[in-house]
């Protein structure tokens, strides 16, 4: 039986160790275990980026959690995977290696969106790419087989918790295994990992054997059958499947051969009756109460049985998703409600003959562990061996303060629900405002400027369920699509405060919000956009609409531009109370799963007449595990029931731009003033019957070509990235020959957006 309740982080007996105390880095050689006067360490963290003692970076939280349980942590970062000897650096761990590929998974921190090779890694120092080898846990796994056999390992971060299960992987474009299978690790920890990570540190050092530790919340592991005491059903008989199959003719010639298969078929189907991992199973759900005189409507709702504690899913196989994509998206659905830490069930998939068994999810931190996690003793700077080389990844966060966890926002190109979990987990007022004490002491060259104060989002601190009953059993994608759910808190009050306390701390001139802003939460709450555009926007304040159109924005599961209208109006009217000239910085994604060509122009459209020109525009880039992600590989709507009559309807099935001509298309057509994709936008729009759009009215989207493009038109260079050869489009700064690499774009305005830099300075005028 899976544990209902797990004990506080900090209520552990401490480990033996901890007579070594706290160090003041994590030791990256043996040279620094001999100056802690370490002869070994009982955990060594492999990680794909840089080791950056903040709490920021994965490694440097997960090693201060360990730390504080009194084992000795050692940090091998970046290692050379390509022979054992850099994992063998500080010797063998006397307890496990934990393996994970860094912030990032490892294939979107090296590839671009259309699968080219990055030259730049921000976890690294001075940019270097090609410092992590592709399916980072996968190979450093390996790796850490080979140097110490019969060593436990133990992955988990962003990438193993995304590939948890079988998953459509864009970089291959097929189907991959759970990543338990190809790296063969011992154990999987998803999301969030202090919780269960130090329940199962504690029991492996009283030497439980790590094959034996089944029953921990936020794990994954393989097994060859099912755990004895659990009762399976199949998911298809949670939400049915469909598929519309061509009329059977009844007149087909009916031969020994078909016989033969059907006796066959139905043999088969005689043995799946026996085994319970492809059968439904009764439950024999007892009464709350034997005698009804007994019942008490107040009865709390950890004291109600909960049939699903001893009720395992089975998903369709990784044989059976890998071929047919609507048992797919059917078992994506699935995953997708069982998320609820309260009342998920554990999920089961079969690879061949093993199947990999998925618990629920660890149970969200409290205030005060968040505080706790929090406050442990960071650096807040690089390990010492980096020397002076910038980590550019560190340099954007290392004044930024995460203020909160989770995100029910639910977007389906957003993979920060399936990792973090749905619930907000918020920290304390008093932990933050320590927290920006520490970062006034040890943040070398301090200005007084807070970054940010966010997280996932902005605004989501302190917003939780009001009902707890409905919080246990909800199993909806979102909180606040189509529609905000009514038992949803929207009082940003807590948040209002917290800034307000914030700009009190001597010191501090200023607090900036660099976090996008969930604006259809803000307009519910007026004092809120008050308070950010009086006192906390630098000029430009992001927030992501990300598309205008009613489809794709049904398929992003966001708001309508009604909310995006009203939020306007309320920053714009306190931004001028405030005497400030301020504007909004909308991100929009190309080519996401059921866009049009016309959505593309009619978002264009929509940017022309508001005088918008991006720079920069990210293309649909599809992530494990998303729902967009299912979107994209299926076409078929998995965000409603996976049934052959909602497959059947003109919605059922949606529209998804693949292929490079396409999604070069729609990148391109939100370019619109790039006089280099009016060619490919001009043929678009004739194909389309759109010629109207063609020409120098004010309605139009591009002008007509003109001689000198023909004239130019064969003398263009032709290169990689754009028709002139450049590796940066018009706008950015591009080096002259022979003057070097020119200016870089600051690290404040990168992002999946970015404006011309002189777009606005038109706008005194309008305002």
């Amino acid at each position: 039986m899976i544990k209902a309740q797990q004990p506080s982080l900090f209520d552990y007996p401490k480990y033996w160790a901890e007579m070594y105390g706290t160090a003041p880095f994590f030791p990256m050689s043996r040279k620094e275990m001999d100056v802690l006067g370490w002869d070994s360490c009982d955990i060594i963290i492999v990680t794909g980026d840089a080791y950056v003692d903040h709490p920021s970076f994965g490694m440097a939280v997960i090693g201060r959690m360990l730390e504080s349980q009194g084992f000795r942590v050692g940090i091998i970062a970046q290692p050379d995977w390509r022979s054992k000897d850099a994992f063998m650096e500080l010797g063998k761990p006397n307890l496990f290696f934990g393996v994970t590929a860094g912030n990032m998974d490892s294939m979107i921190n090296r590839y671009t969106a259309e699968r080219r090779m990055r030259h730049d890694d921000a976890y690294t120092p001075n940019d270097e790419g090609g410092k992590r080898p592709d399916r980072a846990v996968t190979a450093y796994t390996q790796r850490c087989k080979e140097a110490f056999k019969g060593v436990p390992v133990i992955i988990g971060g962003i990438e193993a918790s995304l590939r948890r299960i079988a998953h459509y992987d864009y970089w291959s474009d097929k189907v991959r295994r759970s990543v338990l299978f190809d790296s063969k690790a011992d154990l999987l920890i998803y999301g969030n990992a202090e919780r269960p990570l130090i329940e199962i540190a504690h029991r492996i050092a009283k030497g439980e054997d790590v094959k034996k530790i089944t029953d921990v919340r936020g794990s994954a592991f393989l097994a060859s059958q099912a755990l004895p005491g659990w009762k399976g059903i199949d998911s298809r008989d949670i939400d049915r499947p469909g598929k519309i199959e061509p009329i059977i003719n009844p007149y087909a010639e009916i031969t020994s051969e078909s016989c033969s298969d059907n006796e066959a078929a139905t043999a088969e189907a005689n043995s799946d009756l026996k085994d319970i991992t492809k059968t439904a199973q009764v439950i024999n759900i007892s009464d709350f109460n034997e005698s009804k005189s007994s019942y008490s409507r107040n009865t709390t709702w950890e004291k109600k049985a909960k049939p699903w504690e001893n009720t395992y899913i089975n998903l369709p196989t990784f044989e059976q998703v890998k071929d047919n994509k609507v048992l797919y998206a059917h078992a994506s659905r699935i995953f997708h409600q069982e998320v609820n830490p309260t009342s998920a069930k554990p999920l089961v998939q079969s690879h061949g003959s093993r199947i990999i068994w998925l618990n629920p999810p660890a149970k969200p931190l409290s205030q005060d562990e968040m505080d706790g996690v929090f406050g442990l003793p960071y650096q807040r700077v690089p390990h010492p061996s980096y020397g002076n080389a910038k980590i550019p990844a560190y340099d954007m966060i290392k004044t930024s303060i995460n203020i909160m966890r989770g995100c029910f926002g639910g977007c389906t190109f957003c993979s920060i629900t399936e990792h973090e979990g749905r619930i907000i987990q918020s920290r304390s007022h008093e932990s933050i405002i320590a927290e920006i004490e520490d970062i006034k002491l040890k943040v070398p060259g301090f200005t007084g400027v807070i970054s940010d104060l966010g997280g996932p989002t902005a605004n989501m601190y302190q917003l939780n369920c009001k009902s707890e009953k409905a919080e246990a059993t909800c199993r909806k994608p979102s909180c606040v699509w189509p529609t905000i759910c009514g038992h949803l808190d929207t009082d940003h009050t807590p948040t209002i405060e917290l800034y307000r306390k914030a700009r009190k701390v001597k010191g501090i001139k200023k607090v900036l919000i660099a976090s996008g802003v969930r604006y259809d939460l803000a307009i519910e709450h007026p004092e809120y956009v008050q308070e950010l555009a009086t006192h906390h926007v630098g000029g430009y304040l992001k927030i992501a609409p990300e598309h205008t159109e009613t489809g794709p924005l049904a398929n992003m599961m966001k708001p309508g531009m009604g909310s995006y209208d009203k939020f306007k109006e309320m920053f714009d009217h306190y931004s001028k109370v405030a005497g400030k000239k301020q504007y909004l910085i909308p991100y929009f994604i190309s080519a996401h799963p059921g866009t049009t060509d016309r959505d593309m122009v009619n978002l264009a459209l929509w940017l022309k007449n508001n005088d918008f020109k991006l720079d920069q525009v990210q293309n649909f880039y599809p992530s494990p595990l998303a729902n967009a992600t299912t979107l994209y590989h299926t076409e078929i709507n998995s965000l409603r029931n996976v049934t052959s009559k909602n497959i059947a309807r003109d919605d059922g099935t949606i529209t998804v731009p693949k292929g490079t001509i396409q999604r070069r298309l729609h990148k391109a057509i939100l370019r619109y003033h790039d006089q280099n994709n009016w060619p490919e936008i001009r043929a678009a729009l004739t194909k389309m019957g759109l010629s109207k759009l063609i020409g120098s009215a004010p309605s139009c989207l591009v002008p007509r070509e003109t001689r000198n493009e023909q004239r130019n038109h064969n003398d263009r260079r032709q290169g990689k990235n754009n028709a002139h050869g450049f590796k940066s489009s018009p706008g950015q700064n591009r080096p002259k020959q022979g003057q070097g690499k020119g200016k870089r774009t600051p690290a404040h305005k990168k992002g999946l957006t970015r404006f011309a830099d002189n777009q606005f300075n038109d706008r005194k005028g309008k305002r």
